[in-house]
């Protein structure tokens, strides 16, 4: 199978280290250390817009970008790479700073999931860790509980209420992405904010006390009202928009017969396992349109399709 982007994250962790933060700040200047500004969750990129793929993430030395950051500003330890420490910055406060500033003429910023598409898998898989940190970061400045402010702590992974001393740990919610299957035909659906002839397979959050399983089934019926059995699971792909779970499942149909919830859906059909070859070699398929290989529904629907 073809590895899918966001997965493959090559940087051992280094969970151990993140409590020192004596370690951290050295490893923060250590002139074999390399910063990733990221400026309103845009990364990056070494060289200019017009850059032929594939693109290169714009990781810096120590020194470069850290006075476009705001004081507060968070810091992410993101992990070692054959021994260095990689780390990203949030430099949201500066006004531009591709076209002003140390990093004019180094490189542009470019919004993380089309950038993501021309990126290495193993520099995705790191954009993704880092968009999805600095994103939780920016909103969850204020503790949940009494609703101070909270201190970014342990290289960015944990977040401290002065005030009631509350923990905040960085969240991934977990969604469930599911071809239906029944005969040579699986559903698809339309959500009412895709463009015209744009379908991908059905997916929905994981509900409290939920299974996958369960959820499967519920969504699908929710949405399709199809009702399905043999739930199975496909692979997983960190989503961070802004930081998913997608666990990607088949199951089993019991009929054809529709009832599409359109408060969910714009439309869904059952599309022929002939006509999804024919859109995954490129062809004009009756206007339609399927989701580009960033996405682990177009992995799920290939998958099915070459087997």
């Amino acid at each position: 199978m073809t590895s899918i982007p966001f997965t493959g994250n090559p940087l051992d962790r280094a969970s151990e280290k993140r409590t020192d933060a004596q370690w951290l700040s050295q490893k923060r200047h250590d002139a074999s250390s390399l910063i990733l500004p990221l400026w309103r969750l845009q990364p990056f990129l070494i060289g200019p817009e017009n850059r032929e793929p594939p693109l290169e993430l714009g990781f810096l030395k120590p020194g470069l970008c850290e006075t476009l950051a705001a004081p507060d500003a968070p810091c992410i330890f993101l992990g070692l790479e054959n021994g260095r420490a990689l780390f990203a910055l949030d430099i949201s406060a500066a006004d531009d700073p591709a076209g002003a500033g140390p990093l004019a003429g180094l490189g542009h910023f470019r919004e993380a999931r089309g950038a993501a598409m021309f990126l290495p898998l193993k520099d995705a898989a790191i954009l993704g860790q880092a968009k999805a940190l600095i994103d939780w970061h920016q909103r969850h400045g204020f503790c949940a509980r009494c609703g101070s402010r909270t201190e970014s702590m342990d290289g960015g992974y944990r977040r401290v209420c002065a005030a009631c001393k509350a923990e905040h740990f960085p969240r991934t919610d977990p969604v469930v992405i599911m071809l239906a299957i029944h005969g040579d035909a699986c559903l698809v659906g339309r959500g009412r904010q895709f463009p015209p002839g744009f379908f991908s397979a059905l997916a929905g959050f994981i509900e409290p006390g939920e299974t996958i399983e369960e959820a499967v089934a519920r969504e699908i019926y929710e949405e399709a009202g199809v009702r399905v059995s043999n739930v199975r699971y496909f692979a997983t792909q960190p989503w961070p928009f802004p930081s998913s779970l997608m666990i990607g499942c088949f199951a089993d149909a019991q009929a054809r017969d529709l009832k599409i919830d359109h408060n969910e859906l714009a439309d869904a059909f059952w599309l022929e396992k002939q006509k999804l070859r024919a859109l995954l070699n490129g062809e004009n398929v009756e206007g339609l349109r399927i989701p580009p290989p960033i996405a682990i529904a177009h992995h799920l629907l290939k998958h099915w399709a070459e087997n």
